[in-house]
């Protein structure tokens, strides 16, 4: 078969069309609940800013707590099947939120125990998912099948809130909230149609203790010089690009002095750029091999934020959205790279702990950096403390110099390690 035919026909996959599918249903509802579990929180139980961001917290926490241990116990389970467990548990528990409140039941309590719950839902959901795809696709196709799943998922970052709004407005935030659990029922109808049978999971004769497959997992991120430098690279660029985040609403606000009109459009440029990485992904790799368009676009994207700290109210507010845009686009290439190599070298019965281990590292500094972007602003002034965590997000990408990417030019090219 033509190498570029394979690559190119993911969209005739129906298999894929299902699981892409389930990835829309999923990815939106998830970035409406962005807007009306806490709509929920404020609006309907009159909650204070203390309990919002416990609230916030729990939804997240689970990675940190079991993101680990998700990956062993994924390995050893059928993918397709804990996807759809995970998305079945999530439509109980948000299900239950409007069911609640219009029974004139629903407490803080029992919102902040479902977004834990359905937070721990999403964990191995996430695993599940990131680990599922090479079960449909061919490895030529992994990197155009990324790039699909990462247009959807940015496509859903950057309508959700938008459409959780509206929804908000008009049918009230508990209502909202049930649109979500719709979407967790519809992924896990969309998954239940793929037609290919799930790869059997490890036996249970070649399994090992618990502490031991974790440690097999992190030795095989560790043993890998190109999945190394990524995960180090990733941290560092999430650790900065976190600390932005947390300031930008307050900078654009206080600092540059925009209105909120202003300040919302600005904040969706983020989004954009995210979606045009997931459209663009699949061509460039296809043109110019999957590991040099990872490395070009991380290159590329590094110096755009240093344009953002020299965001002023006048001509100039373009440099925060065209910053926003760029490092947004690179993140999206450099995860539909990431994503292929470790789909590409990874023996099917680690893949799920390499995974689990590759996100424990490279989001759980997200809230640290959040905290750390917090504290140094509060010591230096908030336009100084963007320059800092820009500068920090520029040399993000120098690790990959010291790896394996620049002498390659596809992933398909390098072995799976046993």
């Amino acid at each position: 078969m033509d190498p570029d035919a394979m690559t190119t026909g993911v969209l005739r996959n129906p298999d894929f069309l299902r699981f892409l599918g389930s990835h829309a249903a999923n990815e939106l509802g998830a970035n409406i609940s962005r807007v009306a579990l806490p709509l929920v929180a404020v609006v309907t139980l009159h909650a204070g800013p203390a309990q919002v961001g416990l609230l916030s917290s729990l939804q997240t926490v689970a990675f940190l707590l079991l993101g680990l241990p998700a990956g062993v116990w994924v390995d050893r389970m059928r993918k397709r099947r804990v996807m759809m467990a995970s998305d079945l548990a999530r439509f109980v528990l948000l299900g239950s939120i409007p069911l609640a409140a219009g029974l004139d039941l629903l407490s803080i309590e029992m919102l902040l125990v479902v977004a834990l719950l359905a937070g721990v839902a999403q964990v191995f959901n996430d695993v599940a998912d990131s680990t599922y795809l090479p079960n449909l696709v061919s490895t030529t196709q992994l990197g155009d099948g990324n790039a699909k799943l990462e247009t959807v998922r940015s496509g859903a970052f950057l309508a959700g809130p938008g459409v959780g709004g509206t929804l908000v407005q008009l049918l009230g935030a508990p209502r909202t909230v049930l649109t979500t659990a719709l979407g967790a029922l519809a992924s896990a109808l969309f998954l239940s149609a793929v037609k290919v049978p799930d790869k059997p999971p490890i036996e249970k004769a070649e399994r090992g203790p618990l502490l031991q497959d974790i440690k097999e997992g992190v030795a095989y991120v560790w043993q890998d010089r190109l999945m190394r430098a990524f995960s180090a690279s990733s941290a560092l660029g999430n650790l900065c690009v976190s600390g932005v985040t947390g300031l930008s609403v307050l900078f654009l606000a206080e600092t540059v002095k925009l209105a909120p009109g202003g300040i919302g459009a600005l904040l969706m440029s983020g989004g954009i750029g995210g979606l045009l990485g997931g459209l663009t992904g699949g061509w460039l790799m296809r043109r110019l091999g999957t590991a040099r368009a990872t490395l070009l676009a991380t290159a590329i994207g590094a110096p755009f934020g240093l344009l953002l700290p020299m965001t002023q109210a006048d001509w100039r507010v373009v440099f925060f959205a065209l910053a926003s845009m760029m490092i947004s686009w690179a993140a999206a290439m450099s995860n539909v790279g990431q994503s292929t190599y470790r789909q590409t070298v990874t023996p099917d019965h680690l893949l799920g702990r390499v995974n689990a281990s590759v996100r424990f590292v490279t989001w759980g500094v997200i809230p640290l950096g959040a905290l750390l972007g917090g504290l140094v602003a509060q010591e230096i002034g908030v336009r100084q403390a963007l320059w800092l965590l820009m500068l920090g997000r520029a040399v993000a990408f120098v690790p990959l110099l010291f790896s394996p990417l620049p002498r390659m030019r596809d992933f398909a090219e390098a072995q799976p390690r046993q």
